[in-house]
């Protein structure tokens, strides 16, 4: 125990801490990449035109339908065969932007199509365009509904992050194996990064819920909070 405390984690813990920090680059990365991909492809699909529709919804498919740690496979090692090398890093940054926009593009669709469509058909009476009752009515109030999901993702992505280690990207988990390479300290090693991993995603949460709060109305927090002291009230049993 003296010896965790007191010699692996001061000698190991920075090291740990550089690999962290890609980590958390990948993952600001993808997820801004993503939420772009899956945006566009929910507008796609929702665009009424099928050459457009069904493009989209192969990728979707596809992305989702395989295995992470296989399209990473795919772009970092097939590409060259056709003239296509890229860095371990942005191979990396590719393969999870396109995984995780395959899902966004679902969370975008489902938020749009839950906007009330009078707002939609008020705002087209008053002249606004199309694309300006999107950008002022659907989307501020798509992308409020989707923050808890989009949430939830992007601490699955902290963790998924972790597969680039395949492609010899230096992140985290790569940090940790190296260092048990050298030191033979299995459980000390993976302890530490399971702690670490653990603090970016528990922090991630915090940050989304206090998104999540800033976005919401006044008149639906009070709401919820009305509905939590409905339910926190014990009800009396009948005599």
């Amino acid at each position: 125990m003296y010896q965790f405390f007191f010699v692996l984690i001061p000698e190991n813990f920075p090291y740990l801490l550089q690999g962290a920090v890609v980590t958390l680059e990948l993952s600001f990365i993808s997820m801004a990449c993503a939420m772009a991909v899956g945006l566009t492809a929910a507008m796609g699909r929702l665009s009424g035109r099928r050459w457009i529709e069904w493009p989209l919804l192969a990728y979707v498919e596809v992305w989702r339908d395989v295995p992470l740690i296989v399209q990473l496979m795919v772009i970092y090692f097939t590409l060259p065969s056709i003239g296509l090398t890229l860095p371990g890093f942005w191979a990396g940054i590719i393969g999870l932007s396109l995984n995780l926009g395959a899902y966004m593009s679902e969370v975008f669709r489902a938020a749009i199509l839950s906007v009330n469509a009078g707002e939609r058909a008020a705002g087209l009476s008053l002249g606004m365009s199309r694309i300006m009752v999107y950008r002022r009515v659907v989307l501020p109030q798509a992308f409020r509904i989707a923050v808890p999901t989009i949430g939830g993702y992007f601490i699955s992505l902290l963790k998924d992050s972790s597969l680039v280690s395949f492609i010899a990207v230096n992140e985290l988990l790569r940090h940790g194996t190296i260092l048990i390479a050298n030191t033979f300290r299995t459980m000390e090693i993976y302890f530490m990064v399971a702690i670490i991993y653990f603090v970016m995603s528990f922090v991630a949460s915090r940050i989304v819920r206090r998104i999540e709060r800033a976005l919401t109305p006044a008149y639906l927090q009070r709401q919820r909070r009305g509905l939590r002291m409905m339910l926190a009230v014990e009800p009396v049993p009948a005599e």
